[in-house]
């Protein structure tokens, strides 16, 4: 199903040691492993014929690196607000470990300590969409689970706590996009791997 309205292509990095352990992985600069290398060039192929008026990544590594395995690498630009979500003090904690020492919490309800709230992601993903608007055109862009996820909540005006809705697997595409007009924005496809 297609529409004449922009379409925005979200792709999670590929995997990496502490994505595939679980580990949030935020602000550390960890690199793909070598089935997340060999997966981002899977992307060339799935992306094969689209043609975007800009293509934007996350500082890290990992997405950066996707990215250019992907093909993009040289119409890139890096955008600091789609960096992932600053886990503070639980950087390298797993979902599992946390719960053990906090029983009940919740990333997207409660943040994380010496990070970032679900508020403090959302008002980056607010200006990444009001860059994507004012592009009105096919956008790819290439980031982590969380911040995408945000984003995709932002994008169809749900609060930053929705994207506790979304799933995204490494190397996964999604596409943003519009229903009937500019005023009824939508998720066109989701985590397709």
């Amino acid at each position: 199903m297609s529409n004449a309205y922009p379409e925005i292509y979200l792709v999670r990095h590929g995997q990496t040691e502490w994505s595939l352990s679980g580990q949030h992985t935020g602000r550390t600069d960890i690199p793909l492993t070598a089935a997340g290398e060999a997966a981002a060039r899977t992307l060339a192929g799935r992306l094969h014929g689209l043609v975007f008026s800009a293509v934007w990544s996350s500082p890290s590594q990992r997405a950066s690196k996707t990215c250019a395995l992907a093909g993009f690498g040289d119409t890139r630009v890096i955008k600091d607000d789609l960096a992932e979500w600053d886990y503070g003090t639980y950087e390298g904690i797993t979902t599992k470990a946390i719960l053990a020492e906090r029983p009940g919490w919740q990333l997207f309800r409660d943040g994380c300590p010496g990070g970032e709230s679900a508020g403090d992601v959302g008002a980056r993903a607010d200006r990444i969409i009001h860059a994507i608007r004012d592009a009105n055109d096919r956008v790819l862009i290439f980031s982590s689970s969380h911040f995408l996820r945000v984003l995709t909540a932002r994008w169809l005006g749900l609060p930053p706590e929705g994207g506790a809705l979304f799933v995204l697997d490494t190397a996964s595409i999604s596409v943003l996009g519009y229903e009937h007009d500019l005023t009824e924005p939508v998720v066109r496809r989701w985590n397709q791997t």
